[in-house]
């Protein structure tokens, strides 16, 4: 399904209804666009006269220490590397609106979660879930499968992918050397994984809006 911004939000409010609390996930390899079109969807429903706010699991990361006790600081980012059970119990704690819940949110260019770094209001009415593995099928992450209430999933070509992760690297001012071994050994990995092991969702797009 190929929408533009205006009317993924009119798919949203119509599959909405009167409902109190509505949950979307934006998923999608790293570089994929996902919270540029979090953003941009937050502030299309506001336009709209709808209170809305953004939940990234990339707060849940695991912390660098315990990545390097386990060996896995060089693939940091692999399915294995996240709080998964912490992940699901805020999103359970936010499904039912009826009270705030503090979210963590990952400061990239220190590389690590900062705790209850943004409050989730009972009032938000839309609460856009963005991280790489929402839609994937393998192991804590499939007890995600219905829980959420409109789906999206990012899928550029792998070049495309490439190219902007490699920006990406380069804009944190890395060498060419451990950008090279962020994009192809990781990251790109990372990517195919998630577009290779997913659920349906009820948008695909190949870019972000």
């Amino acid at each position: 399904m190929n929408l533009r911004m205006d009317e993924i939000t009119g798919a949203v409010l119509d599959r909405a209804g009167i409902a109190k609390r509505f949950l979307i996930a934006i998923a999608g390899p790293p570089g994929a666009g996902k919270s540029t079109m979090a953003d941009n969807l937050a502030n299309g429903l506001k336009a709209r006269g709808e209170t809305a706010a953004v939940l990234p699991m990339d707060g849940f990361h695991m912390d660098n220490a315990v990545l390097i006790e386990r060996g896995l600081l060089a693939r940091k980012g692999i399915p294995e590397t996240f709080d998964v059970r912490g992940f699901l119990d805020i999103v359970r704690a936010v499904r039912p609106a009826d009270q705030e819940v503090l979210v963590p949110v990952f400061d990239r260019s220190r590389e690590l979660a900062i705790a209850s770094a943004r409050p989730i209001s009972p009032h938000d009415r839309f609460i856009i879930i963005e991280g790489n593995y929402l839609l994937f099928t393998q192991g804590k992450w499939a007890d995600l499968d219905g829980i959420f209430d409109f789906t999206i999933m990012l899928a550029p070509p792998i070049e495309v992918l490439e190219q902007r992760l490699w920006e990406r690297w380069r804009g944190y001012k890395l060498s060419e050397e451990e950008a090279s071994a962020k994009v192809y050994g990781n990251d790109l990995p990372n990517g195919r994984l998630i577009l290779e092991n997913r659920r349906p969702s009820d948008v695909t797009l190949e870019i972000a809006l």
